[in-house]
């Protein structure tokens, strides 16, 4: 399935001849395709993109032909739990829950992920080049996200922004996990009682906070309140696990409550609360979206819901909830929700610039834009073409993913192996 090369040293390059989506330019705009595209990678970055008229390719860089292909931004997964609840580990590489509290909000995804897990290679292989790691759904409170990309060897070194959102879930999952212990949440008010708690406590944390420091006086920390008081103060996105139509009502009643920026995870039922959902601004990650119907909360998922929520001027963004689906049908989600009716331009948008806005991330991936970081990736077709593949995939401008055709076998540089010695300058064409 895969064989581990050497790490390509990282050098300026130029992609030429392919069809670009750049998807947005460097102002968040909707951008065109470009035909006989040429995108210029410097240090890592993108330096320009545009027509062969418009950008000419400087002397003494590395040429990637792109003839015949399409390139994109790499995706990115918006609700993931790659390196956390590793594939093919059993219980011994889940790290997802902290099962044994009911506010996990001193918790930080961060601290479990293993970049060594199978997933991350899978990611490469669909194009996938950055994931927002989210804590699991047992709690009602789950603990601290955090967006790496989908390659390398220490997690500190892959961090796109270490703090992003907190993880919360309503529903099914909290009151099961913890109604079978015997404590509360065991219904659905226990666990909007227990959110509620919870944020009332960081109130109360926040204004004795500022009260000590008026007063000059020490201060205890508590590191789950200080969780919650981010998110009260707007620095983390509050995301919601939640599938039905009521428990969606109760995550926005709440946010409202407390004044935090909400962002729906999952939204099974959205199609059935569509036009409500965008009248009050809220965000949705869709998904996942080819699963089994394994609970009641599932009864109504439909690939349908994608395209719903877009018409009625959601901003959506779609997950494989990895390991749920394996993270390299990240693709295939948005071309099965093309079928059911989503505009093919948003579906890649859900993919790539959307996901990274909803999370703050759009300073640096979602789109080929000078300036962004030069992660991408080469497709053999259109990707939402379900026989469509991510022949060669780059992360800060060096090539990490390469599918070898002859042999079926994906090239992955391997960031625990041998680094080759760097080359002499000049250019070379690949």
């Amino acid at each position: 399935m895969y064989r581990s090369v050497p790490v390509p040293t990282v050098r300026d390059l130029a992609v030429v001849g392919a069809r670009i989506l750049p998807v947005a330019d460097a102002a968040g705009r909707r951008a065109a395709p470009i035909d006989d595209g040429v995108l210029i990678v410097r240090a890592g970055r993108i330096a320009a993109v545009g027509t062969a008229a418009e950008v000419p390719v400087p002397d003494g860089i590395d040429v990637v032909d792109g003839a015949g292909m399409v390139l994109t931004p790499g995706l990115v997964e918006a609700h993931g739990h790659l390196g956390v609840h590793e594939d093919g580990e059993g219980w011994s590489g889940d790290d997802t829950n902290e099962m044994t509290v009911v506010n996990g909000a001193a918790l930080r995804a961060l601290d479990a992920i293993n970049p060594a897990e199978l997933g991350f290679k899978d990611a490469l292989r669909g194009g996938v080049t950055s994931a927002v790691i989210k804590p699991g759904s047992g709690n009602p409170i789950g603990g601290r996200t955090t967006a790496i990309k989908t390659w390398g060897r220490v997690v500190d070194e892959m961090v796109i922004r270490e703090d992003v959102s907190v993880k919360s879930a309503l529903g099914e999952n909290p009151k099961r996990v913890h109604g079978d212990q015997g404590r509360l949440p065991s219904v659905r008010m226990g666990v909007a009682a227990a959110l509620r708690e919870a944020f009332v406590g960081a109130q109360n944390y926040v204004a004795a906070r500022a009260h000590a420091e008026a007063e000059g006086k020490p201060f205890d920390r508590d590191l789950g309140k200080e969780t919650l008081a981010a998110v009260l103060a707007g620095d983390l996105v509050w995301d919601q696990h939640c599938h039905r139509a009521d428990d969606m009502a109760t995550a926005i009643r709440l946010s409202e409550e407390f004044g935090y920026r909400l962002v729906i995870n999952h939204g099974t039922e959205g199609h059935v609360l569509a036009d409500f959902v965008a009248e009050k601004g809220i965000d949705v990650i869709v998904g996942p979206l080819m699963t089994s119907r394994s609970k009641v909360e599932l009864r109504e998922r439909t690939l349908a819901t994608p395209a719903a929520l877009a018409n009625a001027g959601v901003r959506i963004a779609l997950t494989t909830d990895h390991p749920v689906i394996p993270i390299n049908f990240l693709i295939h989600e948005a071309s099965l929700a093309v079928k059911e009716g989503l505009d093919p331009v948003v579906a890649l948008e859900s993919l790539t610039i959307n996901p990274a806005v909803m999370m703050g991330l759009d300073d640096r991936v979602g789109a080929l834009a000078p300036g962004l970081d030069a992660d991408f990736a080469l497709w053999t077709q259109d990707p939402l073409e379900l026989d469509a593949r991510a022949a060669r995939v780059f992360v800060d401008g060096r090539e990490v993913f390469h599918y070898d055709e002859s042999t079926g076998m994906g090239e992955v540089a391997d960031p625990f192996g041998t680094t080759r010695i760097a080359e002499p300058g000049g250019s070379r064409t690949q």
